[in-house]
């Protein structure tokens, strides 16, 4: 293992993507690299953008896009990716070259791609970012604790979809906005995905009063995690938000039904048992339909339909006639009567909340 210095100057220049936002650079003093370094899932690294593919800009911290250039030195994260409609990567076992996987700073090596997007774009690894003490900084090292809460869990429905791009971000958006609307303080989670910004800024640009991901629970992304994982994620995001003095949280899933880690999900008495009702997002009424049996079968509180599929009236009317639920577009997700249809209730007074022992 080599360990070089690095100046607060020259890291101040790059640019930091969203997925570390939380760490603080003033801990950086020294770069690990050589060819004993292993690089793990969350790790800091620093890099130089070798190769302009697909990823043509780099998702700050705050949210504005920066354009990339050959060059470029980045701060991003390792992490695997599952996207359908762009790659699949894995975290490599070395810190040569690899790819930018997702603009919200995920550095992996790709294995596979869909036809339609374009190689991805190539990075260079300088070293991983390490403390005074040679120790590696890691996501985890911020993550949020799970919390014991002294008061009931606000009411809380979530949102599963068919697939990517099925409407599910769309439709918890608009279901935040139809809540504020009707009077409720609302809070929201993404509980997996890929580390990203745009979804959590969108919920927060609804009404959530406070927006929060699996990066706050110290992962760069949810793919490959293992059921008790993703358990802890959601507890750490369902007890942090209870403790926000809110009365109704809207958690959504990403990807699809058939994906890995959310087909684990229909299984877990965790996130069962921490759902009120369950919104369904669908690109068309033959998915919907199989989405409905499938989260059915495994007694979860599948309440209405949405998606996609409500820009076409033919579609809304074969999927209510198919499952007799309603089916909501955005118009009527985002009207405060959407709270009678989930039979929101006001929340408790609020209560005190204690880390878990």
């Amino acid at each position: 293992m080599n360990l070089s210095f690095i100046t607060q100057e020259r890291l101040l220049k790059a640019k930091m993507a969203y997925t570390p936002r939380n760490q603080k650079l003033e801990s950086v003093v020294t770069l690990m690299n050589g060819a004993n370094v292993v690089p793990r899932a969350g790790d800091l690294v620093l890099a130089r953008v070798a190769r302009i593919g697909h990823h043509s800009g780099l998702e700050l911290a705050h949210g504005r896009r920066a354009a990339l250039f050959v060059g470029d030195e980045i701060i991003v994260c390792y992490g695997n990716r599952y996207a359908p409609d762009q790659y699949e990567a894995h975290v490599p076992d070395d810190l040569g070259p690899c790819d930018l996987v997702a603009s919200g700073g995920i550095a992996a090596r790709m294995n596979y791609r869909h036809a339609s997007v374009k190689a991805p774009t190539e990075i260079e690894p300088i070293g991983l970012l390490a403390d005074s003490d040679h120790r590696r900084i890691n996501i985890k090292n911020t993550a949020l604790p799970k919390l014991v809460n002294l008061f009931p869990r606000p009411y809380t429905v979530g949102v599963f979809g068919t697939s990517m791009n099925a409407g599910k971000t769309t439709t918890a958006a608009c279901m935040i906005r139809g809540l504020v609307n009707a009077g409720f303080r609302v809070g929201a989670a993404k509980i997996t995905g890929t580390g990203s910004g745009r979804d959590t800024w969108l919920m927060t640009d609804a009404g959530s009063q406070l927006t929060l991901d699996f990066t706050h629970a110290g992962y760069p992304s949810t793919y490959l995690l293992s059921a008790e994982q993703i358990d802890q994620i959601i507890e750490i995001l369902i007890t942090n938000l209870s403790a926000a003095n809110i009365d109704a949280i809207v958690v959504e899933v990403a990807d699809g039904l058939l994906q890995r880690e959310t087909a684990a999900l229909l299984n877990s008495k965790v996130f069962a048992k921490n759902i009120d009702s369950l919104i369904f997002a669908a690109g068309d009424a033959m998915g919907a339909v199989a989405g409905a049996e499938l989260l059915e079968q495994k007694k979860l509180p599948l309440t209405a339909i949405s998606g996609r599929l409500t820009a076409s009236p033919l579609a809304i009317f074969e999927t209510e006639k198919a499952l007799g639920l309603p089916v909501l577009d955005k118009a009527a997700l985002s009207a405060g009567t959407i709270a009678d249809i989930l039979q929101v209730q006001q929340k408790q007074p609020l209560g005190h909340s204690v880390l878990a022992g």
